[in-house]
């Protein structure tokens, strides 16, 4: 069963930066899809990167495109998500996720997740 467990959350102002961290307990660096998830309150879940680790290709929300850049260390079975200018609208529960096979967009698609980070950005 894989486990990941996401650190790095906080409170910030806007403006400001965080870099969440995942580490996944065990993947196959060729064959698997590393996503980051956001859920705001009272809205659904919604996609905010992702990563195919085989091709090294990269996907983004175009709400965060040019301030978040998802990462991966595979030494250390660790994807992150580097936020800098961090907007209020930024706010809400932070997941990572990872799927095998083909990588993904929609929440539906991934079967393995972490339990969460939040991050609030104040005005």
């Amino acid at each position: 069963q894989v486990q990941l467990v996401e650190s790095g959350g906080g409170s910030v102002q806007a403006g400001g930066s965080l870099r969440l961290s995942c580490v996944v307990s065990e993947y196959t660096a060729s064959s698997n899809c590393m996503g980051w998830f956001r859920q705001a309150p009272g809205k659904e879940r919604e996609v905010v990167a992702r990563l195919n680790i085989g091709g090294v290709t990269t996907y983004y929300a175009a709400s965060v495109e040019g301030r978040f850049t998802i990462s991966l260390d595979n030494a250390k079975n660790t994807v992150y998500l580097q936020m800098n200018s961090l907007k209020p609208e930024d706010t809400g529960m932070y997941y990572c996720a990872t799927k095998h096979l083909f990588c993904s967009t929609s929440v539906y698609d991934y079967p393995y997740w972490g339990q969460g980070t939040q991050v609030t950005v104040s005005s």
